[in-house]
């Protein structure tokens, strides 16, 4: 059994956010390993002198061996085959993941027989690139990384994938897989179709329209440049909570609609619009000192301190 703090890691997915956390996790000093499906990233990974390889078998032996923890990082279709993987060379190790939904990853771990073993994780940061030319360490730094507080989270799981967050250089924020699946529906999958959205009504305007287009445009439409593969495998695997939040979106655009025809008028939208980003912009976050994973009802107090704004950026 290896010590937690410095614990080896073995990721499977060397794109953005797998990438990126190999070159953070290594900078941090973590003995760190890599899989990755194609052997074109596998090549551009061991060029820039990481130790990456296409044998996933090669890879979670190595993992099993070393007691590493494993962190799946790859969009939610490829997830199922991983875990399979997992179950049959490395069912033992800790686990987590940095995919962008939390619900589907919890089921499909407690379907293979590894949720006792997995606690879920979603770093909040990312770029419309992608592939390991896009990689960088300080990537996570400051970004705020959801680590999972499930029913039966074990708290040695917890602390590991914690750690390697606070390392990185983010701040942990404890979360359910619920709570954190209708919260990005709100402030990440609803702006990926609203970015596609603007960018169909910015095309559709034609080269005059395109051509007058500046930062408004350029900064609602950023995401919209993001492969169209990625940003499907982000937003549907999340579609009962994206549906709720599209539903709530078309209410407030039809409204405003309707008042634009009829008064000539969108005060409500844009008065709710300012205060909603003052709220964004003014939010504090407060830190998480009180409570020690492993203790009494532990998981409930770090639920509720992060359903409150509680963040940590440091382990007791």
């Amino acid at each position: 059994m290896t010590s937690d703090q410095k614990a080896p890691v073995c990721v499977l997915g060397a794109g953005l956010i797998g990438g990126s956390l190999l070159r953070a996790a290594a900078d941090a000093g973590y003995r760190v390993w890599g899989y990755n499906r194609s052997e074109s990233g596998v090549l551009a990974a061991m060029a820039d002198g990481f130790d990456v390889t296409d044998d996933l078998q090669t890879a979670l032996t190595r993992a099993a061996e070393a007691d590493a923890l494993i962190v799946i990082a790859v969009p939610m279709p490829a997830v199922d085959h991983l875990l399979g993987a997992i179950a049959t060379f490395a069912a033992e190790c800790a686990l987590t993941d940095v995919v962008s939904v939390k619900g589907p990853v919890l089921a499909a771990a407690h379907a293979h027989g590894l949720s006792r073993r997995y606690v879920g994780g979603h770093p909040m940061a990312g770029t419309s690139e992608s592939g390991w030319s896009a990689t960088d360490s300080g990537l996570f730094r400051d970004a705020v990384w959801a680590v999972g507080v499930d029913p039966g989270t074990h708290a040695r799981t917890w602390t590991r994938v914690a750690r390697l967050a606070l390392d990185c250089g983010a701040v942990v924020v404890p979360v359910t897989a619920e709570d954190h699946d209708h919260a990005v529906a709100r402030i990440s999958h609803l702006p990926h179709v609203l970015a596609e959205a603007l960018a169909i009504a910015g095309a559709g305007g034609g080269p005059l329209a395109l051509g007058l287009a500046a930062g408004s445009f350029r900064d609602g439409t950023r995401v919209a440049a993001t492969a169209p593969d990625l940003v499907r495998a982000i937003c549907e695997p999340n579609r009962d909570a994206l549906l709720t939040v599209l539903d709530d979106m078309l209410t407030v655009l039809g409204a405003a609609r309707d008042n634009l025809r009829e008064q000539g008028s969108l005060v409500d939208l844009i008065a709710a619009g300012h205060d909603g980003r003052m709220a964004y912009e003014t939010a504090e976050r407060w830190e998480i000192t009180d409570i020690r994973p492993g203790d009494h009802e532990w998981l409930e107090r770090m639920r509720d301190a992060g359903r409150r704004g509680g963040v940590c950026t440091a382990l007791a």
